[in-house]
Formats: C-alpha cells, structure tokens, sequence
C-alpha cells in the first residue's frame, strides 16, 4: 500500500513545472512552483493536518501535533523538509514519467529521445533496483525527483502516522520549500517560525546513503570588458572580450574540475558562460568540504585572471566572490543525536546505512549554519538534474520508512 501511495503521489508532483530559474529578480523566481506548493497546502490538509500555512514568498508550513500521552518526557519538536523546485539546466515542462515495473538489468534507452540512455556501467546503484519497480523521464525532459520525491516521502510518511495512531511520535514539523536548485531555499526561512529544534531535508540519493557533511561553496563572477568595433576596421582597436574569457576557461586547471574528481576532492567548475565581443562574463563554482580550501581555489583563478589581463592590457578583467554555503558537519556534530538517530532509524528499516559527503549542497547547509541542524535522508533516485534521471520506487519506500522510524526513535530516547 505505501509503495503504491507514494508512486502515485510521485507521478502527481512530477508531472508538475516547477523550474526555477537564475537571476530572477522576484522570490520564488517562478511563480508557478505556486502550483505545487498550493497543492501540497490542500493535500496536507486532506490529511487532517491542523496547522498548515503558505507565505508570501512560497514557504509551506505545517505542524502534525504530539499524539504522545500527558507525563510522557519531552519530546524535541523535529523537522523534515524538501524542496519543490527543479534545477534551471534541463527542462521541466511536459514531464512523461515512464514506469518499469521490474527492472531486469542493463541499459535504459529512454522512449522519447533514443539518443539518451541511462547506461549500467555508469549507474552501479542500478543494481539496488533489479527486481523492482523505477521510474524514469521519457528522454526529453528531466524527472524531478530532485525533489518531488522527497516530498512525495514526506507526505507519504505522515500519512502512515495519521493513519496509524499507534506509532508514537512527538511535535512533527513540515517544511516545504521553493528555489533550492538557484541557492535561494532558505533565502526568507524563518526558523523560529518553522519551530523545529532538529530537522532533516529529504534530499538525497542512492538508498541507504546518510549525509552529514557537504562542501562549502562559494560562486565566482569574472566579467571581462573588452572594446566593440566592426571587424573591418579592427586592427589595433577591437578587444575582443570572448578571447579574453576564453584564455582564463582554458588556463582553469582540469585536474580540478569535477569530471575529474571524487570523494572529498575540490573543484573549480565553469558553469556559465554569456558574452560577446564588448563584453563577456562566466560564473564558475569553488566547493571543498574544508572551508578554508575555498580561498585557495580563489588564488588560483586570481592568478589566472592576472596572467590574462596582461595578455590583453586594454580589457578591463574584474571578478568577484560570493559565499554560497558552508558544510554543515560542524553544525550537526554538535548534537550528535540527530545524526546517531538517523543512523539507527535507516537500521531499523532494513537498510545497511553509510555516511557519504555530498558534492554539492542542500537547504540542510544554511539551516545548520543557522542554528539548525539538519542532515539529509536518501530518496532513492539518481542522476539529478539531468534527462536520464531516475529514481527506484523501493528506495522511496525505504526513506518512508527511515522517516517514520525516526519519529519514534526521538520518542523512545526521551523516556
């Protein structure tokens, strides 16, 4: 029954555009991330959730109250949080979520684009689906389980407590959030409002995979103003700014990219590039899960910036560098219970859970910065922000079950 709840509520938020989008001057940057947060709103309160709020800027609220018997030890209120929104690189109009009901092995040529293929030798975690049910996008688009299918586990979850009343648990809180993929999800978060003492984002990955550390990341912006002119009369005039950003790209070092690193390697990634002759500009990623590494990725493209300049001395070459987020493992450490109870609640549902750094970020990294410490739940999916996304039905059972199970840990620990 869970496995069918949350496939069904999976396909009705997939189907669902919610792109944000970069440099939107309005909060969430698309408005029509609205039309999943709206019926979140009206399916919580299907539920019989009592306490269910939306803001101005998107945030959905709600509270599941203690259903613990009076005298019974404190419980701290704890949160779980998703984000509705998908990344601005692949489409997310018109997703058709294609079904394989028992996976047998092998590659997946996707119906909608037989050029895009999910291949085995690069999916190894495919093989925790043999026997069982995935879903896929049809080729064309991305499947948005980042993060419809944390929202999808969340909801599924506490509909498994409200209609099990049996299952203890204490103040539950419930955050859903927009803008996540453009590094705005707690932009307008207020976490004395939200009311959780501990939380958790459901966010992750393969199933089984636990995550209390993430990089800390910075964004760097090298605008290069070079001088138009028709190429006709050219010579000893124009400077030609695509040159000059080309010549800082090339000089970037690719042992430190992140098709060339793993584990708890750094990288320095170029990931946006706009220009044209007069002027041109790129946005490239500094991430390393030691804080301090991120001032050296900076040295690096400082010295690379400086070396172009005087190679072309009549550009003007200016950058600069904005504090993204921070790895939230010094955060969660300092209560160890929110991290030694996730462990064990991944234990409890049949899981043989590990710690895994993230390459990248979540929601959980501001938070923790904040003062809230919240490490991140697998939901059982792959390949995010991409067309051969997918994501295994039993792994999103698996997460249900770590949610719920949780609930009655802090219980338990409180006697």
């Amino acid at each position: 029954m869970i496995q069918q709840t949350i496939l069904d509520r999976f396909l009705r938020y997939a189907v669902i555009d919610t792109q944000s989008k970069d440099d939107a001057e309005s909060y969430p940057s698309t408005q029509k991330q609205f039309d999943l947060l709206n019926l979140l709103v009206a399916e919580l309160k299907e539920l019989g959730v009592p306490r269910v709020e939306i803001d101005e800027h998107g945030y959905v609220f709600a509270t599941l109250p203690s259903n613990l018997p009076a005298g019974h030890p404190a419980v701290p209120p704890i949160g779980f949080i998703a984000h509705v929104d998908t990344s601005p690189e692949v489409s997310g109009a018109n997703v058709k979520p294609q079904i394989i009901k028992n996976y047998q092995g092998g590659d997946l040529t996707l119906p909608g684009d037989p050029t895009i293929t999910i291949l085995e030798s690069e999916n190894p975690d495919l093989k925790l689906a043999i026997g069982k049910m995935i879903v896929t996008s049809d080729g064309t688009t991305l499947l948005g389980a980042d993060d419809k299918a944390g929202c999808a586990i969340i909801m599924t979850a506490l509909q498994h407590v409200i209609n099990n009343p049996s299952v203890p648990h204490g103040d539950i809180k419930i955050g859903f959030t927009p803008d996540e993929e453009v590094g705005a999800g707690t932009k307008y978060f207020d976490i004395k409002k939200f009311g959780a003492q501990f939380a958790y984002t459901v966010d992750g990955d393969t199933p089984g995979e636990l995550n209390k550390e993430t990089f800390s990341a910075n964004t760097c912006i090298v605008t290069v103003h070079g001088r138009d002119i028709h190429p006709g009369t050219a010579k000893n005039i124009m400077v030609n700014s695509v040159r000059v950003i080309a010549d800082i790209i090339a000089r970037l070092p690719k042992n430190m990219a992140p098709e060339t690193t793993e584990g708890y390697e750094p990288y320095i990634h170029p990931y946006v590039l706009e220009g044209g002759v007069g002027k041109s500009s790129i946005k490239i990623l500094f991430r390393d899960f030691e804080t301090k590494g991120l001032d050296e990725l900076r040295k690096i493209v400082e010295q690379v910036v400086a070396e172009v300049q005087t190679m072309y001395p009549k550009a003007k070459i200016e950058m600069q560098v904005i504090e993204s987020y921070r790895n939230m493992r010094e955060g969660v450490e300092k209560d160890p219970r929110v991290i030694e109870y996730l462990f064990e609640a991944a234990k409890r549902a049949g899981m043989d859970p590990v710690w895994k750094p993230i390459r990248g970020g979540t929601d959980g990294s501001r938070l923790t910065a904040d003062g809230l410490p919240t490490p991140n739940i697998f939901t059982g999916g792959a390949n995010y922000h991409s067309k051969r996304e997918w994501v295994s039905v039993w792994g999103m059972e698996k997460s249900v079950d770590t949610v719920v199970q949780l609930m009655q840990i802090w219980t338990e620990k409180a006697r």
